[in-house]
């Protein structure tokens, strides 16, 4: 099954398109990987064909980034941890030769403020912090937020700049972030159309402005898997990868 949904994807570019390496990146810097804890993988037997997929497209190292959220998704560095400790079993076990840790996506809500001035936040790499916000509007003051997140230290990532529809009809908005040091991280199926026309379009504009700092699977389930199949076809993606990313120095 899995090998005919890859000869689908693939039989329409393949022959006039080569193939994008994805080991030249190493590191998947998105995903969500930890079962049972948030929207991704439910069991710890979907999470290890989760990264069998992602080992099979070239990742030798995972950073997976549970969601938290102050109204849903309740999760703290104890409950991320003791999950990436189960998988990191599961892997032995099953002899997968993948390296993975673990950080959050953190959701600008109304409670990551507290958050950012009282505690310790999860990062990876050099202190880069991966944040969302809302797809329906961002949060008035989020270039303050982010900002602040700044001064005390942290390096922010915009996780799927390409996804939020409010800014497609002003690309400035996306190069203001870029020119106040916060890095973009670009969703890799966003360029196979998976999310829409539209975050697909924005995407290659990103790209095309040379203003996508990282790249991410953002990996919840098998469809992303599968779709990632199509997406390593995709000639924006051969594009960004010649392009400067952080995923090489993870």
């Amino acid at each position: 099954m899995f090998k005919s949904l890859l000869k689908a994807f693939s039989s329409s570019k393949s022959d006039s398109l080569p193939l994008a390496d994805l080991s030249s990146l190493s590191t998947d810097m998105h995903s969500h990987l930890i079962p049972g804890i948030d929207d991704g993988a439910k069991t710890i037997e979907e999470s290890i064909e989760l990264i069998r997929t992602l080992h099979g497209l070239g990742y030798t190292k995972l950073i997976t980034t549970p969601h938290i959220m102050s109204d849903y998704f309740r999760n703290t560095p104890e409950i991320i941890y003791k999950g990436l400790e189960e998988v990191r079993a599961a892997l032995i076990e099953n002899n997968i030769p993948v390296q993975i840790s673990a950080a959050a996506e953190y959701y600008i809500d109304d409670g990551f403020m507290r958050k950012l001035e009282e505690e310790k936040l999860m990062t990876f790499g050099d202190n880069y912090l991966l944040v969302e916000v809302s797809y329906i509007n961002p949060p008035d003051n989020v270039r303050d937020i982010l900002f602040r997140a700044q001064v005390l230290g942290y390096r922010p990532i915009l996780a799927h700049p390409e996804r939020y529809p409010f800014w497609y009809r002003t690309i400035e908005e996306y190069q203001k972030f870029y020119d106040m040091g916060v890095l973009l991280q670009l969703n890799l199926n966003s360029l196979s159309g998976y999310y829409g026309l539209d975050a697909k379009r924005v995407a290659e504009k990103l790209i095309d402005l040379q203003i996508i700092s990282a790249l991410g699977t953002d990996l919840h389930h098998s469809k992303h898997g599968e779709f990632l199949q199509r997406t390593v076809n995709e000639k924006y993606l051969q594009k960004i990868l010649e392009q400067p990313l952080i995923n090489r120095e993870l």
